[in-house]
């Protein structure tokens, strides 16, 4: 089974913003507590992605490129609104931090995630990492789909 373990965090300051960014579009066609189908267009390549429920910080993950022409056809169905974001990859001490720019109704936050090896994997935060926010639902891409950051 394909596992993900991600931790989520707030983000301050901007010198993250160094790092080259990516434009992203995605939808959800199933945001359900059980599992949620993600279709995402990331710049040039576009993935259908199956994610089961969180335990902690862990649940299966189950991701698949698709032609970008039926991703496009995808997020036409997809519950609205869309996320719309900029990603940024920043390698930091063997990791890879992820950090999403929110665009149009989530306006405003910006999210660094961590995917890590176990639960309690150590590493080291950059300066620009605030509070962490892994199990406060609000921040999960899904539930931004459906209580955009600009209406809390």
């Amino acid at each position: 089974m394909a596992i993900e373990i991600e931790r989520k965090f707030l983000v301050h300051g901007d010198t993250w913003r160094d790092a080259p960014a990516v434009y992203y579009s995605q939808g959800y066609l199933s945001r359900a507590k059980e599992r949620t189908v993600r279709v995402r267009i990331a710049g040039e390549d576009a993935f259908l992605t199956i994610k089961g429920i969180s335990m902690g910080a862990t649940r299966a993950e189950f991701e698949y490129p698709i032609p970008v022409w039926d991703a496009r056809e995808l997020l036409a169905l997809c519950e609205q609104p869309l996320i719309e974001k900029y990603r940024r990859k920043i390698p930091c001490e063997g990791f890879v931090w992820e950090v999403d720019e929110f665009l149009g109704e989530n306006s405003g936050l910006v999210v660094a995630e961590i995917e890590l090896p176990a639960e309690d994997a150590v590493f080291n935060k950059p300066a620009w990492v605030g509070v962490e926010v892994t199990s406060d639902t609000r921040y999960y891409n899904s539930n931004l789909a459906a209580h955009p950051y600009s209406r809390w």
